[in-house]
């Protein structure tokens, strides 16, 4: 399987989860889920840490930690809830790492971010959107790792919200040993144009939030354009 299959394979994964989400199911429940699914479409295992779906909701969205910490929470999924699903599947060392935050109201998943009812909710995923957008505009053959850093928490910091992850960074490299991966930080002047690939995973809250936001695509460059796999 090539990444973009195993991508297509992330993005079903998630368009499942939505269908099946609904109020009083645990986050266990819904994390054995994605896995038994992704297991039976096509992956062979799971490359971080052996954890196929990290599932976090309500407060514990804005939390960030390692795959080796973490645990999945006893949270009980209410008719108005966030949860934020991301996924590792791989095949023959050949690896997917995709995530959606989902906002459940009044016991269904709002499908257009519009339709939020909650400001920082829909604010959030709107933020996250944007993060995206800018960052495809702003990359080229010829960007750095560390230049996507700063300029990428520059605009979370101008628009008021705040990078969660433990670790600071942004994203990484897709390679086939997690150990090996490069990432998006501080001192790291590697082009972007030189790996085969990397995920874009901005996690953030608005300062002093008990709720996150994640999306998190890979990108790569093909013939010179930025394409998300």
């Amino acid at each position: 399987m090539t990444i973009h299959e195993m991508q297509n394979l992330s993005r079903a994964t998630i368009e499942y989860a939505s269908t099946v989400i609904v109020p009083g199911m645990s986050l266990a429940r819904l994390r054995k889920m994605c896995e038994e699914y992704m297991i039976s479409h096509g992956a062979d295992s799971f490359w971080y840490w052996d954890v196929g779906a990290f599932v976090f909701a309500s407060d514990k969205t804005a939390v960030s930690v390692s795959g080796r910490e973490y645990k999945t929470d006893d949270h009980i999924i209410a008719p108005t809830d966030i949860i934020t699903i991301d996924l590792s599947p791989q095949n023959n060392c050949i690896w997917g790492d995709y995530a959606r935050t989902l906002i459940l109201e009044n016991g269904k998943i709002v499908k257009d971010i519009e339709e939020i009812h909650n400001d920082e909710w829909r604010n959030g995923l709107k933020m996250a959107e944007y993060l995206h957008e800018t960052m495809r505009s702003f990359a080229d053959e010829n960007t750095t790792f560390e230049e996507l850093f700063y300029f990428i928490n520059d605009q979370i910091k101008a628009r008021g919200y705040v990078n969660l992850d433990f670790l600071g960074n942004l994203g990484h490299s897709i390679v086939k040993d997690k150990n090996q991966r490069i990432y998006i930080e501080k001192g790291n002047v590697e082009k972007l144009s030189a790996v085969e690939a990397f995920t874009f995973e901005p996690h953030i809250s608005l300062p002093g939030s008990i709720y996150g936001f994640k999306k998190e695509n890979i990108y790569c460059f093909q013939c010179g354009v930025l394409k998300e796999l």
